[in-house]
C-alpha cells in the first residue's frame, strides 16, 4: 500500500497535470469561463459584429444547403455561445443548442434569452443520449469536429442520425487537410512541439474521412463541399 505521503504527492501531480483531449468537458469548462474568453477560443475574434457576421454565413450554409425553415426542429452539436444559433433560430421552429461546457451553456442561455424558441442541453462529450430518438428535423456541427477525436466525430454523426426524423438533415464541418490552404494550418500545427500542444488544439479532416462516417452511419444522398480550407458534408436519414 502506497505511503500518505506518496497518495498526497500523486493527486496533486494530477491536479497540475493537463487535461487529456478526450477530457472534453474539463478542457472547454478550463477555457470558457468568461464570455470573451470563450468568444476567442470559438471563432478567434471578440468583436461582436464580427462574430454575429460568422454566424450569418453558417445560417446562410443551412439554408441553402439543408433547406431550414420554419417548421424544422434543428440541434447543434457544440453550440458554443449562441454563434449560429442567433442566427438560425429566427428563422427554425426550434433551435437546440448542446455543448459539454456548462459555462457555454450560461453564455447561450444569456445571449439568446431574447428568442421564445432556444433551448439549450449539456451533453457529455461524446454522445447525445439525452436527446429522444427521432425527435429533431436538422443537425449540424460547425467548427467543432476539429476539437474531438475520429471515433468521437463518428460518434456524433451516428448518433445525429439516431435523432433525426425520417428524412431529417445532417451537415457537419471541419478544416481540409487536402487543401492548400488547409494543409498550412496543419503544418503550423505539426510545428508546436508535442509537450506543448493545447488539448483543444485543430485537427483536421479530410473529405473522405467525414463521407465515410456518413456512409457507415447509414445516411443517404450524401453532399460533400469545399470551400477554401472547409470541407463540408451533409445527408439524410433515410
Amino acid at each position: 500500500m502506497p505511503s500518505p505521503i506518496l497518495t498526497r504527492l500523486a493527486a496533486r501531480l494530477r491536479r497540475r497535470a493537463k487535461y487529456e483531449r478526450g477530457d472534453y468537458a474539463r478542457v472547454w469548462e478550463a477555457q470558457s469561463q468568461d464570455e470573451t474568453l470563450a468568444k476567442m477560443v470559438v471563432l478567434g475574434v471578440t468583436d461582436e459584429t464580427e462574430f454575429a457576421a460568422s454566424g450569418q454565413v453558417t445560417k446562410t450554409h443551412l439554408v441553402e444547403w439543408l433547406g431550414v425553415g420554419a417548421h424544422d426542429v434543428v440541434l447543434e452539436i457544440g453550440c458554443g455561445v449562441g454563434r449560429v444559433g442567433a442566427a438560425l433560430a429566427p428563422v427554425c421552429k426550434e433551435w437546440i443548442g448542446c455543448d459539454v461546457s456548462r459555462h457555454m451553456i450560461e453564455h447561450t442561455r444569456r445571449r439568446l434569452a431574447h428568442l421564445p424558441n432556444v433551448r439549450t442541453e449539456k451533453i457529455n462529450g461524446h454522445d447525445l443520449s439525452n436527446i429522444p430518438d427521432a425527435s429533431v428535423d436538422v443537425v449540424y456541427s460547425t467548427i467543432v469536429f476539429m476539437h474531438i477525436d475520429e471515433w468521437d466525430r463518428f460518434a456524433y454523426v451516428r448518433e445525429g442520425l439516431r435523432i433525426l426524423k425520417p428524412g431529417g438533415r445532417m451537415l457537419v464541418d471541419n478544416f481540409d487537410a487536402t487543401s492548400d490552404e488547409g494543409w498550412k494550418i496543419f503544418m503550423d500545427h505539426a510545428a508546436i512541439p508535442p509537450r506543448d500542444r493545447p488539448p483543444y488544439i485543430s485537427k483536421s479532416s479530410t473529405p473522405q474521412e467525414l463521407e465515410n462516417y456518413f456512409a457507415r452511419a447509414g445516411f443517404a444522398d450524401i453532399v460533400t463541399r469545399r470551400e477554401q480550407h472547409w470541407v463540408y458534408v451533409n445527408g439524410v436519414k433515410p
